[in-house]
């Protein structure tokens, strides 16, 4: 029995060993990886004067975290000879006309000395929904791992929204800026990856100019070149939010009664110029009162262009009022209707025969009455986002 009691002491010592040393393992890789649980804190900073960094000068360092989860430093990049930094976003239709020219860039210097890493400089706060006509995205942390993995970034992507200190030593003027910097992280060029902003029309001739001078030790030949694109957004331009939100708010909301055959040419969307989102919705449908703000951000986003957002009440004639008073709360100010039969079924067959009638039920037309997207229950709006964004009529560049 002794030996047994002293045999078990014994597995159980070897076992913790074992696991104390993988335990051990596992953090030397956390640590090797520099893997970190960053959290994003974006916050207003007080104005300043901002200017675009000399040429001549050397790098500021930075320490930023990726959309790898790994914070970034200036000395990561010591072994480049040449290191291009690109300030570049997620929502600016400038900055994605130029992704895949950023791509190409790394794929055809692979092997050559040459680092390209992208930065974020813009603050989240700073940026309105009305900005965010040519996106699915925000500029946030989360949102730039999603850009990155979704357009399949080849490069160092990394964030500088919280209080931009890295971006306000630098000065990008716009999205996207490019600096280009040689072994001693002296800036060679600071200006516009090239001037041809629609994709297939440019090959970022600019900066390969500038790189491959640099690599060669030579003088770039047009060193400095203006940019264009959306403007840095910093973190204390913030003067239009309340402005903006309140002129949204004042829009007038109203609660318009359909019958089959309007309802009918909502959905067929006969004549129509914009590209139309329906949402069937209820008062009584908790999922659907959950997300139907989020169908009004759709319309701030897209609503300038070739977009509009139309909501259809599927709550009874004579509840009218509690509808409109729910709109009216959501701040609605889109066109409502609220259908005028009991028939619900009938309903169902106007907006849509595919459709089986459980709500919420959402119908992205075009103006042909073509169904482009269509979902019954909650929405996955990032899906949506896209299929809005990247439809012939809308698009992500100018």
């Amino acid at each position: 029995m002794k030996h047994t009691i002293a045999l078990l002491l014994l597995l159980a010592f070897i076992a913790c060993k074992q696991k104390t040393a993988s335990e051990g393992e596992e953090m030397t890789r956390a640590e090797d990886t520099n893997t970190t649980a960053f959290e994003p804190k974006p916050q207003f900073i007080s104005e300043q004067e901002v200017t675009v960094l000399e040429l001549g000068a050397k790098a500021p360092d930075f320490n930023l975290p990726g959309v790898d989860g790994k914070f970034h430093t200036l000395d990561e990049y010591e072994d480049a000879d040449v290191l291009v930094i690109i300030f570049t976003c997620n929502h600016c239709p400038t900055a994605q006309a130029y992704e895949e020219r950023m791509i190409e860039i790394v794929n055809d210097y692979q092997g050559k000395g040459v680092q390209l890493i992208a930065i974020s400089p813009n603050n989240p706060l700073g940026l309105l929904y009305e900005e965010l006509g040519y996106t699915d995205l925000n500029d946030d942390y989360e949102a730039m791992i999603l850009r990155a993995d979704y357009a399949d970034y080849n490069f160092p992507y990394l964030y500088d929204g919280d209080t931009e200190e890295a971006s306000l030593q630098y000065g990008p003027v716009a999205t996207p800026h490019a600096y280009v910097f040689d072994s001693e992280r002296k800036l060679t060029y600071q200006g516009r990856l090239d001037g041809n902003e629609k994709p297939g029309t440019g090959n970022a001739e600019d900066v390969r100019a500038a790189i491959d001078a640099t690599l060669a030790g030579n003088p770039v030949e047009t060193p400095t070149t203006k940019v264009f694109g959306c403007s840095t957004k910093w973190g204390w331009k913030n003067e239009y939010h309340k402005k903006v939100d309140a002129e949204w708010a004042a829009r007038e909301v109203n609660l318009e009664m359909a019958d089959v055959e309007k309802i009918q040419s909502v959905v067929k969307n006969s004549g129509g110029e914009k590209l139309r989102l329906i949402n069937v919705w209820a008062t009584w449908c908790g999922p659907c009162i959950i997300e139907y703000p989020e169908f009004l951000v759709l319309q701030r986003m897209y609503g300038a262009r070739d977009f509009e957002f139309v909501s259809i009440s599927a709550d009874k004639p004579e509840e009218h009022d509690k509808a409109l008073k729910f709109l009216e709360k959501q701040e609605s100010g889109v066109t409502n209707y609220l259908f005028s039969l009991d028939d619900k079924y009938a309903l169902i067959e106007a907006v849509d025969p595919d459709w089986n009638g459980a709500l919420p039920y959402t119908l992205l037309v075009d103006t042909e009455g073509n169904k482009v997207w269509a979902h019954q229950g909650q929405v996955n709006f990032l899906e949506l986002k896209r299929a809005i964004v990247e439809h012939p009529m809308m698009g992500r560049y100018y």
